[in-house]
């Protein structure tokens, strides 16, 4: 195991063919991400932050392997991810997990919450059908569930006991990175910070590396030590979450800081 960043992206580009016509011609492409590099240390939270459209998403979903990069190459820990393939692959997809934005449609409605949260450690031969119910309960604890919500149904949970049961199904297979995509986006904001300080306690106590996407800045200066700001498939600012939302220098960013005006306020004192 390599013993540099645990995450290195390099010149990532995913671009979407447009198709038009009876013959379906390719007419041009959509440069979802356009040549981003970053990489990312063991134990630290990145986010990156842009508008609905920037990118973000499909850069989490190329690291995931659920979408497959024009060019660029994807590291994680020295090794590249497009080699992967067969066991390979489906070791690969154990190190590294994801929260989404909508944990109702995450879940399987016709799976119980012992099913959902379980279900990854049968396929990867974690566990037994005996040690179901007590492994579940307590990846429910883990995550600040009571165990008796495990014969319930995802729709009978309120929307912050559906992502924590997302959460524990995701640190099931103990994973070494962790992303959350507009993971509490959806949430009350009382709730939000919950989950938050859930998050933050999970990494520490599992070591987890954690790429949080987010349109949000206020989210960002509460999770994140650094922070990569995308706009139309590029990094156009990168730095320590404090300096970037103190001072930002691209116009992009500027605009982003301009319209939460309680970051500002915030970093000054206010």
């Amino acid at each position: 195991m390599s013993g540099g960043p645990i995450l290195e992206v390099d010149s990532l580009k995913v671009h979407f063919p447009v198709r038009k016509g009876v013959f379906s011609r390719i007419t041009g492409y959509v440069k979802a991400v356009d040549g981003i590099s970053f990489s990312m240390e063991r134990g630290e939270t990145l986010a990156i932050v842009g508008e609905s459209g920037c990118g973000k998403s499909t850069t989490a979903r190329s690291i995931l392997r659920l979408v497959r990069p024009t060019s660029g190459k994807i590291l994680v820990c020295g090794e590249d991810i497009s080699r992967f393939s067969g066991k390979s692959l489906m070791a690969y997809r154990r190190r590294v997990q994801a929260v989404f934005q909508d944990p109702l449609a995450s879940l399987n409605p016709r799976h119980s919450i012992l099913e959902a949260v379980t279900e990854g450690m049968v396929v990867h031969g974690l566990c037994g059908e005996s040690e179901r119910r007590e492994k579940g309960a307590a990846l429910l604890a883990a995550a600040g569930l009571d165990a008796d919500l495990l014969d319930r149904w995802p729709h009978e949970l309120s929307g912050g006991q559906r992502q924590r049961v997302c959460i524990a199904r995701a640190i099931a297979l103990k994973p070494e990175i962790l992303i959350c995509d507009e993971a509490v986006s959806a949430l009350d904001l009382s709730i939000r910070a919950q989950v938050l300080d859930l998050l933050e306690s999970l990494k520490k106590e599992l070591g987890l590396s954690i790429l949080f996407i987010t349109h949000d800045l206020g989210v960002v200066q509460n999770v994140a030590g650094r922070v990569l700001v995308m706009n139309a498939g590029r990094i156009v600012e990168s730095g320590s979450a404090a300096e970037v939302l103190a001072r930002p220098s691209d116009p992009y960013t500027k605009a982003l800081v301009a319209a939460s005006p309680s970051i500002v306020r915030h970093r000054n004192g206010g």
